[in-house]
């Protein structure tokens, strides 16, 4: 992200504290990407324009308060004016930070629900009728809520999510009818190894149904290579309990390329496997970034189909 411009946001800031007038200064920010995408498989129904770019900015800002303590925050917007996400972050120190997120997500074990070694993006992307749902058997989270993370402890990073809803509410604001329920979950890592982080994760996720969620795994870096497996499973999920196996590997050629590649396969009883594999090259040469993925998947959701994604893109940094 390169900075665009400094300006005078006192709408866009509000109240950074409820019942507290607080004028803020946010800096906007935002990418020149083109990307052009290819879906493709037996079960691929998309069509119509094959070309996009880049739409989101990047509103943030920040400072410290008399305690020594900081305070910043930042919204995520297209320009159209659609709120992505928001985060607030209440920075302590060696005492943690204490984040708000509306619509962001990555709350506690959702931080940790894919770490494997990829240059570009994860082999479920873009994989089936929808951004998420190659995604069957990944653990997750409710998008809004708390997280507390603290990373004073050397090699140890621990992270504890409590997720409210799916909903996004401008402040005063109340989601309504189909909130999920209530979530919790935490989540550590350990880098305490040389070239390695293990990892683990547990929680609960609510709603009509109350899920379990867990997860485990490891990365190990030697040289320019980096290897990773990790385990998760949803209990219940939507018809049983799901296990998901995935691993990858990465490799720096040199300091401007990269390649990886990727699998994981999602077991559902009674169901046809989930099978997912994928490829990604990413290079960079000054301002100039090129990246490239193509993906496949079977039986996402665990039904049968075939769904294929390829996507090329060319971002500059001015």
């Amino acid at each position: 992200m390169t900075n665009i411009k400094k300006i005078g946001l006192t709408a866009l800031a509000g109240s950074l504290i409820a019942t507290t007038a607080m004028a803020g200064s946010l800096s906007v920010s935002g990418g020149a990407k083109l990307s052009h995408t290819t879906k493709g498989g037996t079960s691929n129904t998309d069509t119509g324009n094959n070309w996009g770019m880049q739409k989101a900015m990047t509103f943030s800002g920040g400072g410290e308060l008399d305690n020594g303590h900081s305070v910043s925050l930042t919204h995520v917007m297209t320009v159209e004016g659609a709120q992505s996400s928001s985060l607030l972050t209440y920075d302590m120190g060696d005492a943690g930070k204490i984040m708000f997120t509306d619509g962001a997500g990555g709350l506690g074990i959702a931080g940790i629900d894919d770490l494997m070694p990829t240059a570009v993006e994860e082999p479920w992307d873009g994989l089936g009728t929808n951004p998420t749902a190659a995604k069957n058997g990944y653990v997750s989270q409710a998008t809004s809520g708390f997280e507390y993370t603290n990373t004073s402890v050397d090699g140890v990073k621990i992270e504890i999510g409590y997720g409210t809803s799916q909903a996004s509410n401008d402040d005063g604001g109340v989601s309504g009818a189909g909130a999920t329920n209530s979530s919790d979950s935490i989540a550590v890592q350990y880098t305490g190894i040389e070239g390695a982080n293990l990892f683990f994760g547990t929680g609960t996720l609510g709603g009509a149904t109350e899920t379990d969620v867990d997860t485990m795994g490891a990365t190990y870096s030697m040289g320019a290579a980096t290897v990773g497996v990790q385990s998760s499973t949803v209990d219940p999920a939507a018809s049983g309990e799901e296990e998901t196996l995935a691993y990858g590997i990465s490799f720096a050629v040199n300091d401007d390329l990269s390649i990886s590649y990727g699998e994981s396969t999602t077991e559902l009883s009674g169901s046809v496997d989930q099978e997912i594999k994928g490829i990604s090259i990413g290079y960079s040469m000054g301002g100039l970034s090129i990246a490239m993925h193509a993906n496949e998947g079977d039986n996402i959701g665990n039904t049968a189909n075939n769904y294929k994604h390829t996507e090329l893109s060319v971002s500059f940094a001015f």
